[in-house]
C-alpha cells in the first residue's frame, strides 16, 4: 500500500484533518499563557526559522526575488490576517464554534476567486448553495432561552473569522497564482517566518496582558509549532501540490469536527441541538458550494 504513487499526499491529508483539528484546542490552552498577537508572531517565528534552518542545511533551494516577495505578500494574508484572526476570535467564542464556523471558508475562496482578474464568475446554483451554507452559520446566533437578544462576543467573533477568512483565501490564491521554482514545502515556511516578522512590532508595541507562564501554556505553543505549522502546514501544502483541490477542501469539515469534540471533552464547550443543526445545514450550504462551482475550461 505505501508503494502506492498517492500514498503519501492521502497521507498528508490525513495529518491535516486530524493535527489541524486539534489545533483550535491547541490556541485555546496556549491563549491562557500568551497574549494573542504574541502566539501569533512566536509560533510562526519559531516554526518559519526551524524550517529555513533545515533547508539551508541540506542545500535546498529558498525563494528569491519576485519569488520570495510573493512568499512573503501571501504568508502575510493566510497566517498574519488569516490565523491571526482565529487566534483573536478564540478570546470571544469557543474553539469548537471557531472551527465550526470556518467551515464557510470556501464561500470566501470562491468569492475571492469571481472578484479578482481572470476568476470564474458565480452564478446562481453557487449563490443558492452559500446562502444555505450562511443561513446556517446564522442559526449559531439564535439566542439562547431566556437570553436578551443576540450574544455580541459570537457577532464579533463570526466578523473577525470573516475578516481571517478573507486574508486566507486571498493569500492562497496570490501564492497559487505567483508559485516559483521553490519546492511548496519551502515557500509555507517562508510563508511562516514572514508572518512572524510582520507581527513582531505588533506584538511587542500592543498593551496585552502580560505572559502567564505555565507547563500548559508552553507545551500548547510548543505543539502549535510543530503539528500545526512544521508538520501541519507543510502536509497541507504537500497535499495541495499533488491532490486535487476538490480531494484536498474536505479538511474543514474533519478539523470542525475534531475541534467541536475536544472543546466539549476538555473544556466543555456547548455543543447542542442549535450547533448540531447550524454544522449540517452549513455543510450542506458548502457542499452545494462544491459541487456547482467549476472553473472554466
Amino acid at each position: 500500500m505505501s508503494r502506492h504513487p498517492l500514498f503519501r499526499p492521502y497521507a498528508a491529508l490525513v495529518a491535516v484533518c486530524f493535527f489541524w483539528g486539534t489545533t483550535y484546542l491547541g490556541i485555546r490552552m496556549a491563549l491562557e499563557s500568551f497574549p494573542p498577537m504574541m502566539l501569533v508572531c512566536v509560533r510562526y517565528l519559531l516554526s518559519g526559522v526551524i524550517m529555513l534552518a533545515f533547508a539551508r542545511a541540506r542545500g535546498i533551494y529558498l525563494p528569491r526575488g519576485r519569488e520570495l516577495a510573493a512568499a512573503c505578500i501571501s504568508g502575510f494574508f493566510t497566517l498574519s490576517v488569516g490565523n491571526g484572526a482565529l487566534v483573536f476570535a478564540e478570546t470571544l467564542i469557543p474553539s469548537g464554534m471557531a472551527g465550526l464556523i470556518i467551515t464557510i471558508s470556501p464561500f470566501w475562496m470562491v468569492g475571492m476567486e469571481a472578484l479578482l482578474p481572470g476568476g470564474a464568475r458565480l452564478h446562481a446554483p453557487t449563490i443558492g448553495g452559500m446562502a444555505v451554507g450562511l443561513a446556517g452559520a446564522a442559526f449559531l446566533f439564535t439566542p439562547d432561552p431566556g437570553s436578551h437578544g443576540v450574544n455580541s462576543a459570537v457577532v464579533h467573533g463570526f466578523l473577525l473569522l470573516q475578516l481571517g477568512m478573507a486574508g486566507w483565501s486571498f493569500g492562497s490564491i496570490y501564492q497559487l497564482r505567483n508559485s516559483g521554482k521553490a519546492h511548496p514545502v519551502i515557500a509555507g515556511a517562508v510563508q511562516q517566518l514572514a508572518a512572524g516578522l510582520s507581527l513582531a512590532p505588533f506584538a511587542l508595541a500592543m498593551p496585552e496582558h502580560p505572559v502567564h507562564w505555565s507547563a500548559r501554556g508552553v507545551s500548547a505553543l510548543l505543539y502549535l509549532v510543530v503539528f500545526g505549522s512544521i508538520v501541519g502546514y507543510s502536509a497541507y501544502i504537500y497535499a495541495l501540490d499533488r491532490l486535487p483541490v476538490a480531494i484536498v477542501s474536505i479538511y474543514p469539515y474533519v478539523n470542525a469536527v475534531v475541534a467541536v469534540a475536544l472543546g466539549w471533552l476538555f473544556y466543555r464547550e456547548p455543543f447542542g441541538p442549535r450547533e448540531s443543526v447550524a454544522m449540517v445545514v452549513i455543510f450542506a450550504g458548502v457542499a452545494l458550494v462544491k459541487r456547482y462551482s467549476r472553473k472554466k475550461t
